[in-house]
C-alpha cells in the first residue's frame, strides 16, 4: 500500500511576550496563529473497517490538536515561567486571565517544537507525524519535520 500524507489546519489566538528580547516582541502583544499539522501512513486497507482508505480519520487527528494545542493556546497568553514575566503572569491569573507558564521562550520555533512532542505523542502507533508549520503572520513561519529530528 503506498504512503501518503495527510493536513489538517488550525488557528487560534494566542499572546506572548519575549523576556530579555531587545525588540518590539519583549511587549505583551498577540497573534493570530495557523498551524498546519501533516501526519504520514497508510491508508487502511481492510475494507472491513469503517475508516477503509483513511490513513487517519481528520476528525480523530482535529481531536487530537483540538485538546493538546488549540483549547489550551487559543486565547491564553504564553509566558516563559523562568522568567520575571512569572509576576505579570500571577497578576493576570488573579484576575482571571488564561496564562500559560512554559519551560522556554515562546517563540514560534520553541512553540512549534512544544506542539510536535504533544502531537505526536496522541498519535496512533501506525501514524508519524510529519511535519508542522506553524504561521505567525502573514509572511513569518516556523517549520518543523520529522526528517530534521
Amino acid at each position: 500500500m503506498s504512503t501518503i500524507r495527510i493536513t489538517k489546519q488550525f488557528s487560534f489566538e494566542t499572546g506572548h511576550a519575549l523576556y530579555g528580547y531587545d525588540g518590539k516582541c519583549k511587549n505583551v502583544h498577540g497573534h493570530s496563529y495557523k498551524l498546519s499539522v501533516t501526519v504520514i501512513g497508510s491508508p487502511i486497507s481492510d475494507n472491513n473497517n469503517v475508516k477503509y482508505g483513511m490513513v487517519i480519520d481528520f476528525g480523530d487527528l482535529k481531536k487530537i490538536v483540538k485538546e493538546e494545542i488549540v483549547d489550551v493556546f487559543d486565547h491564553a497568553t504564553v509566558f516563559n515561567k523562568n522568567t520575571p514575566h512569572v509576576e505579570l503572569a500571577h497578576e493576570l491569573s488573579t484576575r482571571g486571565h488564561n496564562v500559560l507558564l512554559v519551560d522556554y521562550q515562546p517563540t514560534s520555533e520553541m512553540m512549534v517544537i512544544d506542539f510536535a512532542k504533544k502531537i505526536a505523542d496522541r498519535l496512533p502507533e501506525n501514524i508519524k507525524l510529519f511535519a508542522l508549520k506553524l504561521q505567525e503572520t502573514e509572511s513569518s513561519y516556523a517549520e518543523w519535520f520529522a526528517s530534521d529530528n
